[in-house]
């Protein structure tokens, strides 16, 4: 199955590519996404449900960045597990534009099931997938415009000019050797 659109975000195109690789701003804008890890600054673990008709499904997979082209492009990739309904796998090619005030995102979807999944046919997984696309987008876009813009990192705060006195060194007695008890003595 394929699928191309555009998309216009109300954000700068820096911000829309630190929102594309926040997992965080994924997790909330990815319909069903219950979990998404980074584990690298290319490599991410997603967990997912969606629903296909009469089927609930629990995608887990993982999803890999490539042809990096900082704030322009990339090449999103996965595969998912989904049990006893199949799998699925595929990738997007993602561009980033300015767009007057806001950013142009266009993707070019290809995607695989397989399984039960597959079974169903293009007639079921078409619709939904671009239900689930539009429901991505609409959350991505409000999630982005509201990004901060990066800020620079703080400067190291200035030492105090007053110094600490040094402590003062307190002698302590030592107490006196126990002597062995009458019982302790027996013992020997």
């Amino acid at each position: 199955m394929k699928l191309t659109g555009e998309e216009i975000i109300p954000a700068p195109r820096q911000m829309v590519w630190r929102a594309l690789n926040d997992p965080d701003i994924l997790r909330q804008s990815i319909p069903g996404c219950k979990e998404i890890c980074k584990l690298s600054d290319t490599e991410f673990e997603a967990t997912v449900t969606v629903a296909l008709g009469p089927l609930k499904v629990n995608f887990r997979g993982e999803v890999k960045l490539s042809k990096l082209d900082p704030p322009n492009s990339y090449r999103i990739s996965g595969q998912g597990n989904g049990g006893f309904a199949g799998g699925a796998s595929g990738g997007a090619d993602v561009r980033l534009a300015d767009e007057g005030e806001g950013t142009k995102l266009s993707y070019d979807v290809d995607s695989q099931v397989t399984g039960k999944l597959a079974s169903m046919g293009a007639r079921l997984i078409e619709p939904v997938s671009r239900k689930l696309a539009a429901q991505f987008f609409e959350k991505f876009a409000a999630l982005a415009a509201r990004m901060k813009p990066s800020a620079p990192a703080p400067r190291a705060a200035k030492k105090s000019a007053k110094k600490k006195a040094p402590a003062k060194k307190v002698a302590k007695k030592k107490a006196p050797a126990k002597r062995p008890t009458k019982k302790a003595a027996k013992r020997r």
